[in-house]
């Protein structure tokens, strides 16, 4: 009998996916992201903050929701729905607290009091927005990513370890628009993106990742770049909170994650 883990006949259905024509992929996902979020602020005549409905539209809604088409309309041409969406290699069911810990911590960490100052539609298009970003990185880099790895043979080891790398090198694109800081985010966002891939694992698919990414994203923003003229919310804290409580989980546990092969 084999092991629930392999996900053997699935791998071999799906066509091998050059590392090449991987990275224009990804090169093409950065330049709607960068270029066309540059591009609408001048069209639009608006500038980069995200502090009214009308903000977020143009900085957030147009850019992000043109990516989120194009990666899913990559998945369509490549035919991957099925490896995309579902996942086969799954994980022990110990591994749920890992998202888990992420909404605990996701919710503890939106600044609920100043959202409660916006109103109810600027509200939900940042929801809205945040969920763009979710699904269109979850579909790109646990999805497309991971498919293109598995697709070559590697370890699932080694899908997890590229896949986040790749995560955080593409956030170092940022830095057109923030400089340096870019790069501790890029670190920050390659141990996230193992999070998710986790995530997506436990889950047996690529939604659980995508809506927590947003909720993630979310509950940062909502304590960030809503404000005007203010600290930012010491609440974000929740946000490192999770980083170190899971860090910590997957370091005592880490030979207790994939689930034991036939015959052992």
């Amino acid at each position: 009998m084999s092991s629930p883990n392999t996900g053997a006949p699935e791998a071999a259905r799906v066509k091998k996916l050059p590392y090449w024509v991987f990275g224009v992929i990804v090169i093409g996902y950065l330049a709607i992201i960068q270029g066309g979020g540059l591009l609408v602020t001048r069209i639009g005549d608006v500038d980069e903050s995200f502090v009214t409905t009308r903000d977020v539209i143009y900085n957030m809604w147009i850019p992000l929701g043109s990516a989120l088409i194009y990666t899913y309309a990559i998945v369509a041409v490549l035919g991957w729905w099925r490896p995309v969406l579902r996942e086969p290699k799954r994980v022990q069911r110990w591994v749920m607290v890992v998202p888990i810990v992420l909404v605990v911590c996701t919710l503890a960490a939106i600044d609920y009091a100043d959202l409660a100052d916006k109103t109810i539609g600027y509200v939900l298009v940042l929801f809205i927005a945040t969920q763009f970003v979710g699904w269109g990185e979850e579909g790109m880099f646990r999805g497309i990513g991971v498919v293109t790895l598995r697709s070559h043979g590697l370890s699932e080891g080694k899908v997890a370890l590229w896949s986040s790398l790749v995560f955080g090198a593409v956030h170092l694109s940022n830095a057109i628009g923030h400089g340096a800081q870019a790069i501790p985010q890029a670190l920050a966002v390659s141990f996230a993106g193992y999070f998710f891939y986790l995530t997506r694992r436990v889950s047996g698919g690529n939604a659980l990742n995508s809506v927590l990414h947003g909720l993630f994203d979310f509950s940062l923003l909502s304590g960030t770049v809503i404000l005007v003229d203010q600290d930012p919310y010491v609440g974000s804290l929740a946000a490192i909170l999770a980083y170190l409580v899971i860090a910590a989980i997957l370091l005592v546990r880490r030979h207790r994650i994939e689930l034991p092969t036939a015959g052992a």
